[in-house]
Order: C-alpha cells, then sequence, then structure tokens
C-alpha cells in the first residue's frame, strides 16, 4: 500500500484525508473550520490536530502513512515548506516555515504545494486530465490558482510558482490587485468579482432575481447566488457570468498560445455554473485565437470535485517524501 495524507488548507475549512496514491481512493476524511481570523499559529495548530485525529481514526499500523502533503491557497516554496505570502486569507501569513512546524508536531515528513497544484496533479492522474500530455487547469473560486503538465512532466517553475493564470494581466490600466499587480483576472472573473457585480446591479435599482434570491440583503450576494439566478434565466445574472468568462477566455487564449495545450481543465467554486461560463470562455478564444488549432483543444470540467486537492496533495507528499 501506498499510503499517504492529503491536506486541503481552504479559507473556510481544512479538510484532511488519507490517500491511496496508486489508486486515487480515498480514505477517512475529516474537516473542521479555518478560523483563519484567530491567526497563524492557531490554524497550524489545527492542521496539526486534524492530522492526529485522522490517523487515530484510520487504524493504521505504524509505519503506514509514509507522508503528508498540504495544498496551501498562496505561494508557498516547494523547496523549503515556507508559506511566502496568502493573498486571500486573512491574517499575517509572511514567510510562515509551514512545513517545518508541522513536520516537528507529527514526526511524519511534510511536502507543501499551492493548493490549485495538487488539484493540477490529482485531476492530471485520477480525473479530467488522464492520458493528457500537455494541460491547463485553471480553479475559480475566492481566487484563480492554475497549474500545468508539459510534455507529460508536472511543470512547477522557479519555487512552485507556475501556473498562477489568476494574476494574467487582463486590464493594462485596471485596478490595484492584492498581489501588487493591476488589472490581473482575479479582479474580473474571480467569485467575489462576479458577486460585485451582483451587488452593484441591486444597489442600481435594476429589476433582477439577484436581488430577489437574497430578499435584497446585499451582504447575502455571492458567486452562488448569481449562478442561481442565471440558471433561472435572469438576464442581468447572465451577462454578469458572460463577462466574467470572456475574461476568463482571454486569460485561456493567453495560455494556449504559449504551450498548446490538448486539453484545459475547470475547477473551483465557480465552475459549477458550467456552461454558463464555459461557453463564453470557449467563444472568446474561437474568436481571438488563430494561431493553434482551438478545434483540437478540449475544455472539460474537473472530474474529481472537492477531492481532488486532497488526492494531488498526496500525490505531491509521495514525490517529495520518498527517501525522508
Amino acid at each position: 500500500m501506498s499510503h499517504y495524507i492529503g491536506i486541503d488548507f481552504g479559507g473556510t475549512n481544512l479538510r484532511a484525508a488519507i490517500a491511496d496514491t496508486e489508486t486515487g481512493q480515498i480514505f477517512h476524511q475529516r474537516k473542521c473550520p479555518t478560523l483563519a481570523t484567530e491567526g497563524q499559529e492557531a490554524v497550524i495548530q489545527r492542521i496539526a490536530q486534524l492530522i492526529r485525529e485522522l490517523i487515530q481514526i484510520s487504524g493504521e499500523p505504524a509505519g503506514a502513512i509514509k507522508g503528508i502533503g498540504i495544498g496551501v491557497p498562496g505561494t508557498p516554496d516547494i523547496e523549503t515548506g515556507v508559506i511566502e505570502f496568502l493573498p486571500n486569507l486573512p491574517g499575517r501569513w509572511l514567510n510562515v516555515p509551514l512545513q517545518a512546524i508541522v513536520q516537528e508536531q507529527i514526526q511524519l515528513p511534510v511536502a507543501v504545494i499551492n493548493d490549485v497544484r495538487a488539484l493540477t496533479l490529482g485531476e492530471w492522474k485520477f480525473g479530467a486530465g488522464r492520458g493528457a500530455d500537455t494541460l491547463a487547469c485553471l480553479a475559480i473560486g475566492t481566487g484563480i490558482g492554475g497549474g500545468l503538465v508539459v510534455n507529460g512532466q508536472f511543470h512547477l517553475g522557479i519555487g512552485g510558482t507556475a501556473g498562477e493564470f489568476g494574476h494574467h494581466v487582463v486590464e493594462v490600466d485596471g485596478p490595484p490587485c492584492g498581489c501588487g499587480g493591476r488589472g490581473c483576472l482575479e479582479l474580473y472573473a474571480s467569485g467575489p468579482a462576479i458577486a460585485a457585480m451582483g451587488v452593484k446591479e441591486v444597489m442600481h435599482g435594476h429589476s433582477t432575481r439577484i436581488g430577489e434570491l437574497v430578499n435584497h440583503d446585499l451582504n447575502r450576494i455571492d458567486a452562488g447566488i448569481i449562478v442561481q439566478a442565471a440558471r433561472e434565466g435572469d438576464p442581468i445574472a447572465m451577462r454578469i457570468l458572460h463577462r466574467a468568462g470572456r475574461y476568463l477566455g482571454v486569460a485561456v487564449g493567453n495560455i494556449l498560445g504559449v504551450i498548446s495545450p490538448e486539453r484545459v481543465i475547470f475547477g473551483g467554486g465557480v465552475s459549477v455554473a458550467g456552461d454558463l461560463l464555459l461557453g463564453p470562455i470557449v467563444q472568446t478564444v474561437k474568436e481571438r485565437v488563430h494561431v493553434i488549432p482551438v478545434e483540437k483543444v478540449e475544455f472539460v470540467m474537473a472530474q474529481l470535485g472537492i477531492n481532488g486537492g486532497l488526492i494531488g496533495a498526496a500525490l505531491w507528499a509521495k514525490e517529495q517524501c520518498r527517501g525522508q
């Protein structure tokens, strides 16, 4: 057996599972609230406790679990396991040695990777990316993350930073982004950006299902409400998703022109919009990309759901922890 623990470090929840990295099967899932506002030390203690609980309920014999992989929503240095920056999480997550801290507490090898790079690895091995030699994966949620496989190799770049598709510049003179740049894709097509467009429409007094679905409580409008309204045929909600999809299409077109992938995978919470988002993405790509054969590119939704990141984190642990 080849069992590793995968951790999905989310902004809302911490999730953990034991994964068989030979089959992609997961066992004994556990989760708890992240409660990031309590600070980094409290969050790291919760991660360690979640791992202890998982090992205890699994009944695995000593030594059966070979290592732990943690997918984090930011930019960890994959060589050192230090979190350099978590842009969408409360607290001061600057240069935090997450790998070393958890390794010391649990006494198992630990590897750290960006959460969407983990998702990419999971989908490539066991999900929508199986059989593809070159692919790109985008996760659209609180932020927009990504990952790449190029010529049969999981491509990570310098320190594991390859795949930051959310920081494609789609408006040269756009507003400042939390990353320090301007006009980034996240500002136009992430979950919060989609929600903000809905709030604006309701505040302007436009007749739309968006406001009706939340009884005109602006604080309850999120991307899921926009998707629900669009599915009910609301033209304003459909226009919001179409606008976000066109910005995503610009970024995807740029990716196609650089690596010419045979498959592009879409995941993350906002991907539940399905064709409402995928339609304008593909339309925009076809309108704008003429230097590669777009008709040979497959545009598909992720298959592993919320388990993709867990499986990918476990696979990363296997890759990094062997021999430790």
